[in-house]
């Protein structure tokens, strides 16, 4: 037996143990569900530190409060979200039935029932948000869950599995550690439900795996996800806002603003006002506890090669760095928040998904020029829009389709637990968070009860059939 039938082996055999124990159990109570979202909060509230603590390691270095905002209370918030709701969720849903059926006492209703074992494959970029978040989903709706972390955040990786372990039973939960083969093998298992976080490029062979046993899939892919500013923005607001979110976790969000479009002859304020937003947050960058390192130096490099194309074909480049630091002899991997202005589109920065603080600014004559550059493109995960003018936001809004938007801000659409958050297209398929995300990991099964009344004239309708004159 090879590594990879040995590797599958051994996870066929724990999805079997929780798909059995899953059997047996039978109805999910509420009290369960409470219980196991309960044991993950604990977790998380008990073991802060150590967590923020390893992802730093894991990065080089990561701003501390940055991982409690996003990574821990991140995570604490929509588990208490789906704490408090879940009874209300759980409740089954009357639903109409054909007239005139209704009337003689016939019955439709929906049930939410677990689906029973929701594999997790989470990514590098936020280690913990994006395991705990989705168990919101997983344990309010009932089910059991396995989960394969990042290997590129080995530090935190290993510490979730034997936090989980500790917590819950292997009949709960599973973690599995391990690079590409691990992932290959673990996307091949017959899940109940896979939920998948990272690059389309992968997201294509999880699909292909997934569907060798028919697993269905939500995938929360990527993207360039573009900013339009209108003319009747608030430019410095505006720019304040998109470096803010383009600096948070030095731009290594699925959601981060990819490019900007903005109004022409407005370049030299919008830098003005970068520079300013990057002044006041940041002082100095190549030591501030602040500031976020590159996850390492693979993706560092890449981020510096796309710099240098844009600069070889004549982009406009400009880093915005306060202390005139030197980068080129460094602990870590930081990159300074960076500007390429008007790039081409033979540039490869217009043609990736770029996850790191560079911003390509584009200028614009027309609102319509942006609507149909986007439109042009791959739906993003996120469109931005600043302005005033209700009349344009609509035009944005109507002409445009990505996954979710934020008017006057960005990112700030995924923090909000009410709202679904998926993609669309090659920006993903699916959709969790809050209610949806209980709906996402049950199945909606419906339920029509017969009346005897019915059944009764029913008869009428049955063989022998009565031939026409």
């Amino acid at each position: 037996m090879n590594e990879g039938e040995t590797i599958k082996n051994s996870l066929l055999e724990k999805l079997q143990l929780q798909k059995a124990s899953f059997l047996s159990e039978g109805h999910v109570e509420a009290k369960t569900r409470i219980d196991r979202i309960e044991r993950s909060i604990n977790l998380l509230k008990k073991n802060e530190k150590d967590l923020i603590q390893a992802m730093a390691d894991d990065f080089g270095h990561r701003a501390h409060q940055q991982s409690k905002l996003a990574d821990i209370d991140g995570s604490i918030g929509p588990l208490e979200n789906a704490k408090k709701n879940l009874k209300k969720w759980m409740k089954s849903q009357r639903r109409k039935v054909t007239f005139p059926l209704g009337l003689f006492g016939a019955r439709g209703r929906i049930e939410y029932q677990p689906l029973g074992v929701v594999g997790c494959i989470s990514p590098w970029n936020f280690p913990v948000n994006l395991v705990f978040s989705p168990l919101a989903g997983i344990f309010s709706a009932g089910n059991r869950a396995m989960i394969k972390p990042s290997e590129y955040t080995p530090a935190t990786s290993q510490l979730i599995k034997d936090l989980l372990e500790e917590a819950y039973s292997p009949e709960e939960v599973v973690v599995v550690l391990g690079g590409p083969e691990v992932g290959k093998a673990f996307a091949e298992m017959p899940f109940d439900h896979l939920l998948y976080t990272g690059s389309g490029s992968v997201a294509k062979h999880i699909m292909k795996s997934a569907a060798e046993n028919l697993v269905p899939l939500t995938l929360e892919l990527g993207g360039k996800s573009p900013v339009i500013i209108g003319e009747s923005a608030d430019l410095e607001v505006a720019t304040n806002n998109i470096m803010a979110g383009k600096t948070l976790n030095a731009g290594q969000i699925c959601l981060a603003p990819d490019y900007v479009f903005l109004p022409e002859g407005r370049k030299e304020e919008f830098l003005q006002h970068a520079n300013n937003s990057i002044n006041e947050m940041f002082p100095n960058l190549k030591d501030n506890p602040d500031y976020t390192s590159v996850i390492n130096q693979s993706h560092f490099e890449r981020l510096n090669e796309l710099v240098a194309d844009a600069e070889q074909k004549g982009a406009e480049v400009i880093k915005l760095n306060p202390a005139d630091e030197d980068f080129s002899q460094q602990e870590n991997f930081r990159i300074a928040p960076t500007l390429i202005f008007n790039p081409g589109e033979e540039m490869k920065i217009m043609q990736e998904e770029i996850f790191g603080p560079l911003l390509p600014v584009k200028e614009y004559k027309e609102v319509e020029e942006t609507i149909s550059y986007v439109n042009s493109k791959d739906r993003p995960l996120g469109l931005y829009y600043f302005g005033t003018d209700d009349k344009e936001q609509r035009k944005v809004l109507d002409k445009t389709t990505s996954g979710g938007v934020t008017i006057n801000d960005v990112i700030m659409h995924v923090t909000q637990e009410d709202l679904p958050f998926g993609g669309v297209g090659p920006s993903g398929m699916g959709s969790y968070h809050g209610h949806d995300g209980f709906k996402t990991f049950s199945h909606a099964k419906s339920i029509y009860t017969q009346s005897g009344m019915v059944s009764k004239l029913a008869k009428a309708m049955r063989p022998p059939y009565k031939k026409e004159a």
